[in-house]
């Protein structure tokens, strides 16, 4: 048995990897880990490993057709000043996927990346 990674992993499949890689470096604070694209790359945030796969990774490839469109699943974001993050993204010119929603666990807000996937930014309540 082999150590477990220090991150967990989520893959996404995108249509762009290098649209992908500018959208969450530059706007959602990933670091780029590796790069092959076209066809992958990962980025990091935490403890969080987000792996890109374009069309011609084999992550794509094993994706089975009626599973290729971005679906109902996010990666989860804990930001500490909703609002702020709000206005900084809509100022980058990105658009939102939902409206804020509150609840009794806090506030959130649903941003999708290049390809449609669902990112969640979500603010604790207090």
């Amino acid at each position: 048995m082999t150590a477990p990674d220090r991150f967990a992993g989520v893959r996404y499949v995108v249509d762009d990897v290098q649209a992908a890689i500018d959208f969450y470096t530059t706007h959602l604070g990933f670091t780029l880990r590796m790069s092959a694209a076209p066809a992958f790359a990962d980025v990091v945030r935490g403890p969080l490993r987000l792996l890109l796969s374009g069309p011609a990774s084999s992550g794509a490839r094993a994706t089975p057709a009626d599973a290729a469109a971005a679906g109902r699943n996010r990666i989860h974001l804990v930001v500490d000043d909703l609002d702020a993050e709000i206005d900084r993204l809509r100022d980058a010119g990105l658009s939102f996927r939902s409206e804020l929603v509150t609840g009794p666990g806090g506030r959130q807000i649903l941003l999708g990346d290049p390809a449609g996937n669902l990112v969640e930014l979500f603010q604790p309540a207090h």
